[in-house]
């Protein structure tokens, strides 16, 4: 059994987040629609190891090809190389404008996988089946796809929305503990721009059970999903309210380029760039709570001391992210707890402010 959310934009037709535990037969129903004797799969290296029977045997009920391409695991998989490589495999393997491609991975695999689908003969068919918390209630939502660029992250990509998408809770039951932080950073990014009662539900939710059981996640996975599908329904390319999602992420992009894409996850790297983007609010007239975030600190095991370069120069890097205009860096800041705004950085005094107190937390 699972719940479903509808995602209707702008642009696209409408789609269904499906949630739950063991959804294979669910998937198994969905596919049947299409015509095509094969599928292409890009599948994340350690989900391949350990679920690849879970979800083998639903699709090879229908389709008689399938055909798996591994995605390594890490954000620099998201290359130009890597794409290269998806894309003449899908193409040498003879793909189809009907030829479903199913993306069973994190965020990683489903922005990489989202770009090819996109870009093969001008759009193939395109299922999600996110495996980590992160990709269940931020990454498989809203049809951003890309890979990054030696001078920023996802600066080459294109919306593009999947067919349907299958929360399957069944896979976070292998997922480390690192990978449970890295994606509660996006839970906790929506209990501060939108909902701060989920501040509470996922104390009360890391107290009762440690990151083990999904199931007694899903209240929490499918809220914040709704949040994103409110949003992103509003404004699907990003010309407005889709710009609050970003809360954390112009500095958390600075971050992980720093690390070289290797050092820090891109879920430390956004609780970072939230505690920075706090500050720089306070710094403006707000008066938000820092215990709200900090309260969480124990279980980031982040450390910044490899990020050489100067407030200053850190300041300076923004100005890469997708966001800038004008050469103006804008951020997302908030008034108080769920009240964001786009804030235009003219004088960059605060935010260089923002990067040492942010530096001296996690140094």
């Amino acid at each position: 059994m699972s719940d479903s959310i509808s995602v209707q934009t702008s642009t696209e037709d409408i789609y269904e987040l499906h949630f739950g535990y063991d959804l294979r037969a669910e998937l198994e129903e969905f596919v049947q629609h299409y015509g095509s004797a094969k599928a292409f799969l890009m599948v994340d290296a350690f989900v391949l190891k350990h679920h690849r029977t879970h979800f083998e045997k639903a699709l090879k009920s229908h389709f008689k090809e399938l055909h798996i391409f591994e995605v390594p695991r890490g954000e620099q998989a998201k290359n130009i190389e890597i794409y290269k490589q998806a894309v003449d495999f899908v193409l040498n393997e003879g793909a189809e404008r009907g030829t479903p491609l199913i993306a069973i991975g994190g965020g990683v695999t489903g922005d990489l996988s989202g770009f090819v689908a996109a870009t093969v003969l001008r759009g193939l068919p395109l299922i999600h089946i996110p495996t980590t918390l992160l990709a269940m209630v931020d990454s498989s939502i809203g049809g951003k796809t890309g890979i990054n660029h030696h001078t920023g992250k996802n600066l080459v990509g294109s919306f593009y929305q999947p067919a349907a998408v299958f929360a399957d809770v069944k896979y976070l039951e292998t997922l480390p503990e690192k990978e449970w932080v890295n994606g509660l950073s996006e839970v906790l990014k929506y209990g501060m721009i939108h909902s701060p009662e989920i501040l509470e539900q996922v104390n009360t939710l890391i107290k009762e059970n440690t990151f083990v059981d999904g199931k007694s996640w899903l209240p929490l996975i499918q809220q914040s999903a709704k949040i994103k599908v409110e949003i992103v329904a509003e404004d699907v390319l990003e010309a407005g309210k889709r710009a609050f999602l970003n809360f954390g992420h112009t500095f958390a992009h600075v971050i992980e380029k720093q690390g070289d894409y290797k050092l820090y996850s891109h879920g430390e790297a956004v609780y970072a760039g939230m505690i920075a983007a706090v500050h720089a609010s306070n710094s403006l007239g707000a008066n938000i709570d820092l215990s709200n975030l900090m309260q969480f600190k124990p279980l980031y095991k982040l450390n910044l001391n490899e990020v050489k370069a100067s407030p200053e120069e850190l300041v300076y890097l923004m100005k890469t992210d997708k966001k800038v205009k004008d050469e103006q860096i804008q951020l997302i800041l908030l008034k108080e707890l769920s009240s964001p705004y786009v804030y235009k950085v003219s004088d960059t005094g605060f935010v260089q402010r923002a990067w040492e107190h942010t530096l001296n937390i996690f140094t």
